[in-house]
């Protein structure tokens, strides 16, 4: 089983990114080896658009589960499409929150967050 979480880093060390389509990298984390790659997300300098396609890039990976902060409504509806279980985080260690996962202590997603217009 694969999870993706949003991260402002390319380790386990680092931050997760309450931001989805804007962060910096995915770490995308195989639970059955305890192996993990980071992925730099392609929607961070998409001047629109940022959580479709950093939402494509997730299934790409075959993922079976997101965590994050709250996803936009575009990401949200293309994940939510795909039968990918979405749960939140609060912003803490990657490595925190695959604990907190794998104990069950997150939450699930309830809905899109606001839609972002463009880069900042």
């Amino acid at each position: 089983m694969k999870i993706a979480i949003s991260s402002t880093g390319k380790t386990i060390d680092d931050t997760m990114d309450s931001r989805f389509g804007r962060c910096n990298y995915f770490i995308i984390y195989d639970l059955d080896t305890d192996e993990y790659k980071a992925i730099e997300n392609n929607g961070i300098s998409s001047a629109q658009g940022a959580g479709i396609a950093a939402a494509q890039q997730i299934l790409d990976e075959n993922v079976d589960v997101v965590i994050s902060g709250k996803l936009g409504p575009n990401a949200y509806r293309i994940i939510e499409g795909e039968g990918i279980t979405m749960l939140q985080a609060e912003q803490d260690k990657i490595s925190n929150i695959i604990n907190e996962y794998r104990e069950n202590k997150l939450s699930h997603q309830k809905g899109a967050g606001a839609a972002h217009a463009g880069l900042k």
